[in-house]
């Protein structure tokens, strides 16, 4: 069986967040896709396979971290169109059965691969007790991203205070259901991005998340209104960093970026 690695939300390799991605006949055992992943050790892998022509989706897809299975996984979903793409598997756009519904992605003339995902609803509330202890820093404000992502995003001073973050990840924990996205208005704002982001996961077995699609469908919703602009431009700023171009459209957001393999290799088990 073959397995790739693809770097996401990026042009180069080495950079942007790097998934596994295994295109298989069928879904396995659970078990056994967990294993895989564990091996990978990515933030995710992905597996997807063929469904039925004349359907609602074209391929059936699911995302495991090392820990655990998750609902909604936007680089691993970049990564599994750049492969279909690039090996001639599929072309145009495709649809992905998931956990969080159908989802598509789409090819765009540049090169690059937009996603439509579900708008993350966001609900304001107050910042938790304890959690600028774990941060390391008073957050702004507070907003649950909801059931597909189960992040506390939390916007912070400015975008100097979310580069420097070195955050009690064993404190952020007890704060969300996955993780917490921190997030800030860009400090230059000719600088090519918008807004800047880390994401923090160690719930699900990722400390730090280095370029996280799902976030970005609470991080849209978050800054259009403030920025005055559906169409904004964010960066996570994590060690490898990587630019998600964000579309919002009411309860759907469009995600695009690109991807590049940069391993190919035979799974032996």
């Amino acid at each position: 069986m073959r397995i790739r690695i693809v770097d996401a939300f990026t042009t180069r390799p080495f950079a942007g967040n790097p998934a596994g991605v295994m295109l298989l006949d069928s879904f396995p055992t659970d078990d056994w896709m967990q294993r895989v992943a564990l091996e990978v050790n990515h933030a995710e892998t992905a597996f997807t396979h063929p469904l039925p022509p004349g359907g609602e989706a074209d391929w059936a897809l699911r995302w495991f971290t090392p820990a655990t299975e998750v609902d909604l996984c936007g680089h691993a979903t970049l990564a599994t169109a750049h492969v279909l793409r690039s090996t001639g598997t599929a072309e145009g756009t495709v649809r992905f059965a998931t956990r969080s519904g159908v989802l598509t992605a789409q090819h765009t003339p540049d090169g690059a691969i937009t996603l439509d995902f579900p708008t993350a609803p966001l609900t304001a509330e107050p910042v938790p007790e304890g959690l600028a202890t774990a941060l390391g820093t008073e957050p702004l404000s507070a907003h649950d991203t909801g059931p597909h992502c189960g992040d506390l995003l939390v916007e912070l001073a400015d975008e100097r205070t979310v580069r420097g973050l070195s955050p009690d990840l064993a404190g952020l924990v007890r704060h969300s259901r996955r993780g917490i996205v921190a997030t800030a208005r860009a400090a230059d704002p000719d600088g090519g991005y918008d807004y800047v982001s880390r994401c923090f996961f160690p719930r699900v077995g990722v400390d730090e998340d280095p370029v996280t699609g799902s976030a970005h469908t609470a991080l849209a919703p978050y800054w259009s209104p403030r920025l005055g602009n559906p169409q904004l431009t964010g960066l996570q700023a994590s060690a490898r960093s990587g630019l998600v171009r964000t579309t919002l459209n009411g309860d759907r957001t469009l995600l695009t970026g690109h991807a590049v393999t940069v391993i190919e290799g035979e799974l032996l088990v």
